[in-house]
């Protein structure tokens, strides 16, 4: 597959939360039907707030490895995973993904009735003496992030000229889990197999990322690997298959990948936005009206809970 840089590539569109919902809602038609992929912009959270989280991030992969050793990922998919530990294609990698990373999911209430689900186990954190408001940061930024995809999720249902809360109902209980990522300085050489991150889709609804000034992350478009450049201030948002399964593949779950071609050390903070675990996601009416459906059915989390198996069993996780 091709590679076209920066300078060739048409743009990955720009949708604003600051203008009419009709035009943000056209503009994230276009973005989800072409690309998959946008940029969010006009969101309301400060470009200072932003550079913040990725310095609290920085904070954590700087404690000594014994430190972080102590916060592995646990049966509940939050924690610590090391340098190389995670392997997002294997059919075409010959090492591990080049890069450290820390799950954060929802804080689970006592007694909330969902501790017998999977993925709604307690978070792994570290000492506070180690990280002092390293711990409420990050529930305020999560918090934060819920926010805005909930604006998304109004904005997509709008997309696919749906009621604007058609989504509602399905993401009451939100699968939510922040991601905190490190790069390390290797050079990606994709035709030897070696990549920050291999190439991938992500599995529920949506992911909202932060990434620092270095550049790496590339969406495939019709064959080419295209460059999805940092905007500062600029969140990036991409598709996941339950969206893709929903639409009928009206909406793209978009293959995409981290290619290091600076040779410096990367970070970047995903935020993943899925449906109740007890989400039935099956084709929209809408959208199966003059094809049939290309996907069966299924619950959301035990679609989740088998794309983990598969990726662990090969030494990944999703990123």
């Amino acid at each position: 597959m091709d590679t076209m840089s920066e300078a060739n590539t048409p743009a990955v569109p720009v949708v604003r939360l600051d203008i009419s919902e009709e035009e943000a809602s056209r503009i994230v038609r276009e973005a989800c039907t072409r690309y998959g992929f946008f940029y969010l912009e006009g969101h309301g959270v400060s470009e200072d707030y932003l550079d913040e989280h990725l310095r609290q991030c920085r904070r954590f992969f700087e404690l000594p490895l014994e430190a972080k050793l102590s916060c592995l990922l646990n049966e509940d998919h939050r924690g610590y995973t090391p340098l190389c530990s995670e392997t997002l294609d294997p059919e075409h990698q010959s090492k591990g993904d080049t890069k450290e990373g820390y799950y954060i999911g929802k804080e689970m209430k006592e007694n909330s009735g969902k501790e017998h689900l999977p993925l709604h186990g307690a978070n792994v954190w570290p000492e506070e003496k180690l990280l002092p408001g390293w711990k409420g940061h990050m529930l305020c930024y999560s918090k934060t992030m819920h926010c805005l995809a909930s604006k998304i999720l109004r904005l997509l249902s709008l997309a696919l000229d749906l009621p604007p809360h058609y989504f509602d109902d399905k993401f009451s209980d939100p699968l939510m889990m922040l991601r905190l990522l490190h790069y390390d300085a290797t050079e990606s050489k994709p035709s030897e197999g070696v990549l920050g991150a291999g190439a991938h889709t992500d599995y529920g609804m949506m992911t909202l990322l932060l990434t620092d000034s270095q550049p790496g992350l590339q969406v495939l478009v019709k064959d080419s690997w295209i460059d999805v450049p940092p905007r500062a201030g600029a969140l990036v948002v991409n598709l996941g298959d339950m969206l893709e399964r929903w639409t009928n593949g009206r909406f793209r779950s978009a293959l995409h990948r981290v290619v290091n071609q600076s040779g410096r050390e990367r970070f970047s903070s995903p935020f993943f936005f899925e449906p109740n675990f007890e989400t039935l996601v099956e084709c929209l009416p809408s959208c199966c009206k003059d094809e049939p459906a290309k996907y069966p059915p299924v619950i959301m989390g035990e679609h989740l809970l088998s794309k983990y198996a598969k990726t662990y069993k090969s030494g990944g996780a999703q990123s």
